[in-house]
């Protein structure tokens, strides 16, 4: 048996061929875990719970029989999916989860984060990030009709494109500083996060102890994800036909 993590599927209706990877990872390799976590990005953009699109809709469908089957599922926010609220949880069977989380994964401690708190680098989208995450900006966003919240979303994709095109490649990293106060902060030696879309596990030392910076990989082109059992973690991919 073996917990199971994804991120960064970035889900919507045009992009069909992901959702359809998805379901089929949710009734095969899921089906089997211990527990799923979604670290963050399960969907590209989440304007509400009201607001979901065919391929969205799709996805949470699928979580709905995992959970309904007895796979525990966990869902962490993205930065583009911030706005998961109590209705997703409640059509979906997941539980939303803080960011960031310690978990116990066969005893031992790993902070999971989704990753973008890290890339303290980026101070525009440090910036951007502190905004959209306050409740009154979310409050106000939410009162808007479902249209209106559509476009917004839309152009800050837009803006957003631009921004990671305009900088430095390690810019859109995340900090090792950052990392290793996470790590600090959290007292485990491992760190399993999202967001980069650069899969890879690599090794450091924090105050002169070995420590695991697990990355996730993004659903892109292809499936990814990191089984993790009592021998610890492995990083997975699926080919898309």
């Amino acid at each position: 048996m073996a917990a199971l993590f994804i991120s960064d599927l970035h889900i919507d209706a045009n992009h069909w061929g992901v959702t359809e990877q998805f379901l089929s990872f949710l009734a095969a390799d899921a089906r089997g875990a211990d527990a799923l976590y979604i670290l963050g990005d399960l969907f590209d953009s989440w304007v509400g719970d009201d607001a979901a699109d065919a391929a969205q809709s799709a996805a949470i469908a699928g979580l709905r029989a995992l959970t309904s089957h007895g796979v525990p599922c966990f869902v962490m926010h993205g930065n583009r999916d911030f706005l998961l609220g109590a209705e997703f949880s409640r059509m979906s069977g997941a539980e939303l989860l803080p960011d960031p989380l310690i978990v116990t994964l066969y005893g031992e401690r790993v902070l999971v984060m989704h990753g973008d708190a890290l890339c303290t680098d980026d101070r525009a989208y440090q910036r951007l990030r502190a905004t959209v995450r306050d409740s009154d900006w979310q409050r106000q966003f939410l009162a808007l009709s479902v249209a209106s919240r559509r476009a917004l979303a839309g152009a800050a994709r837009v803006g957003s494109q631009a921004h990671t095109a305009a900088v430095d490649y390690t810019i859109t990293d995340v900090n090792a500083d950052s990392v290793a106060t996470a790590l600090r902060n959290a007292g485990t030696t491992t760190l399993l996060h999202g967001h980069t879309h650069r899969p890879a596990i690599h090794a450091l030392h924090v105050d002169g102890r070995p420590c695991t910076r697990v990355v996730l990989g993004d659903w892109h082109e292809r499936g990814s994800f990191v089984r993790w059992d009592e021998h610890g973690p492995a990083l997975e991919s699926m080919e898309r036909s």
